[in-house]
């Protein structure tokens, strides 16, 4: 953590020397996230937002084009990709959530001789392939090995990974991750059960219920994680079923403070956001490039022994 703070005092100390120290034309970069409402891109978008002050001061922009839904997240992602291409932009910060569905939008804003950086979904070896700048967020399976790791340190012998967007390459590396390590399956619900708390609870009390064996659910994001612990409690299954979850906030955080959580796997967001914006700015106007391929900002696993410290990052609106 020490390491991306001072990476991030180093960033923004050198983004205001840059803009105190030029009068050229700055550039337009465009930054394609999650949804509005998903309160993890919240924190990313927080991060985009700070770093694009720096950005706006030398007279540049950053436009966030944002999901409106998640029900064909590849498809979309790619079609905002495009929406960029065709406004013209300096460069496109972007995560790989479906390669089959996105990877051509990818290559056609190279060929329009476009920047492109992989941020929070896709990995260092996709990065690679399509020629991004860099890649800045985590490798999603080693975020589920550790999950799973944990999961089996602490006697779970049974776990239910819950995806409510099966098929965003991410979370399917997430929940490999997991069952490579623990013994583990996945609950797959469609996309648009993501945010609704009556369809993810009932489903995961369902499963509770009729499988007492499970004794550990792990969402895929901490938008799922209330609707897994009202599941938990309605099945009457707290003392059997442990939660834990991808992502961190208020409430799971408040949980594991409580006892009512095991865990959370950090991924920074605030970190993805502000650093995907200063990189690629960096690289448009200075040809500026980071000597570290990937830029990795976890995975971190929170729990009883290390709450209170994430819970000041979660109040100062960075975690």
């Amino acid at each position: 953590m020490r390491d991306f703070k001072q990476m991030l005092k180093g960033a923004i100390a050198a983004a205001v020397l840059v803009g105190c120290s030029t009068t050229a034309m700055a550039g337009n970069i465009a930054i394609v996230g999650g949804r509005a409402d998903d309160p993890f891109f919240a924190v990313v978008k927080r991060g985009i937002d700070d770093a694009a002050k720096l950005v706006e001061q030398r007279g540049g922009s950053v436009n966030y084009l944002a999901l409106q839904t998640y029900d064909n997240i590849g498809a979309d992602a790619a079609q905002l990709i495009r929406t960029a291409i065709s406004q013209g932009v300096d460069g496109i910060a972007a995560p790989n959530w479906v390669p089959e569905a996105q990877d051509e939008a990818y290559k056609a804003a190279k060929a329009a001789g476009i920047p492109i950086l992989l941020y929070n979904s896709g990995g260092t070896e996709k990065s690679k392939e399509l020629g991004s700048i860099n890649y800045v967020g985590t490798e999603d399976y080693v975020a589920g090995v550790a999950a799973g790791e944990y999961l089996a340190k602490n006697g779970a012998k049974n776990v239910l990974c819950v995806n409510t967007v099966p098929g965003a390459a991410n979370l399917e590396a997430r929940c490999k991750g997991i069952i490579d390590n623990v013994k583990a399956v996945q609950l797959p619900l469609p996309a648009t059960s993501f945010g609704d708390k009556t369809a993810v609870s009932e489903a995961i009390k369902a499963s509770v219920l009729q499988d007492e064996t499970i004794d550990a659910v792990v969402t895929m994001g901490n938008q799922d994680a209330d609707s897994a612990a009202i599941a938990i409690e309605q099945a009457n299954a707290g003392e059997r079923v442990k939660l834990g979850t991808f992502n961190t906030d208020q409430a799971s955080l408040d949980r594991i403070k409580a006892g009512k959580q095991m865990f959370a796997v950090d991924q920074q967001g605030y970190l993805q956001g502000f650093l995907a914006v200063f990189l690629l700015d960096s690289y448009v106007e200075y040809a500026m490039e980071s000597p570290t391929m990937p830029i990795l900002t976890g995975p971190a696993i929170v729990d009883a022994s290390n709450v209170e410290a994430t819970l000041k990052g979660v109040a100062a609106g960075v975690r």
